[in-house]
């Protein structure tokens, strides 16, 4: 099995937005989804959220300010 930084998607209740992606990163994360679903492949816009709430939660400039917010 592949180590990805990515690990299982939650089922969650959905927001829908609407986004315009460069065709090179809308194919790497297709190719993510194939990896990462391991002959069941995740669909891009089911990579999306965990993957902006992934590097938000590295993010420690990011994690700094929301704290001071509490």
């Amino acid at each position: 099995m592949t180590k990805l930084k990515l690990g299982p998607i939650p089922e969650d209740k959905p927001v829908k937005l609407a986004v315009e992606l460069p065709v090179p990163l809308f194919e790497d994360l297709r190719r993510y989804g194939e990896i990462l679903g391991e002959g069941s492949p995740i669909p891009p816009a089911r990579l999306i959220a965990p993957m902006l709430e992934r590097f938000m939660a590295t993010d420690r400039a990011f994690r700094r300010h929301r704290a001071q917010d509490n």
